[in-house]
């Protein structure tokens, strides 16, 4: 992958779902797909995963709880939540719970869900780009403090 592919993990149990969702986004971003969470982890281990898909309802842990289980390994992939269900509490649960950026109901409408990665992938970069300024900030703020202390002691 070129570092300026949008790189895409895809959760879902249904086959049926990754092979559409591959063939509509391959040729945009990246797309990585598994069928459940735990077969997510190795993907997520080795590859740089900008935005993180996952359906809700899946055999063994659902999308809120798979998001919640790698908030601390993985905490900047941003994150969206498909469904087919209207769960007022599976969203809410993804909103505090799983930190998602995005809730989104299936069928998915393939021109919207587009748009809506690429506006992902924008919050994905800003908060990367916030992440390194604020860093050399407080490499500033060090070097301030070792020199005014060096004036204080001279």
């Amino acid at each position: 992958m070129d570092t300026n592919t949008i790189n895409i993990l895809y959760i879902d149990d249904e086959p049926h779902n990754l092979n559409a969702f591959r063939a509509s986004f391959r040729r945009s971003f990246g797309v990585f797909t598994a069928e459940s969470g735990a077969a997510a982890l190795p993907i997520l281990a080795s590859e740089d995963i900008h935005i993180i898909i996952t359906d809700q309802r899946m055999p063994n842990m659902t999308g809120v709880e798979f998001l919640e289980s790698i908030l601390t390994t993985y905490p900047d992939p941003i994150r969206i939540l498909l469904t087919g269900y209207s769960d007022l509490s599976a969203v809410i649960d993804a909103i505090n719970k799983g930190q998602v950026y995005l809730y989104v109901t299936k069928p998915w409408q393939e021109d919207e869900l587009r748009l809506n990665l690429e506006k992902a992938f924008e919050v994905f970069a800003l908060r990367k780009e916030n992440k390194v300024l604020n860093d050399q900030l407080m490499l500033v703020n060090e070097q301030l403090e070792f020199m005014l202390r060096q004036k204080l002691l001279s």
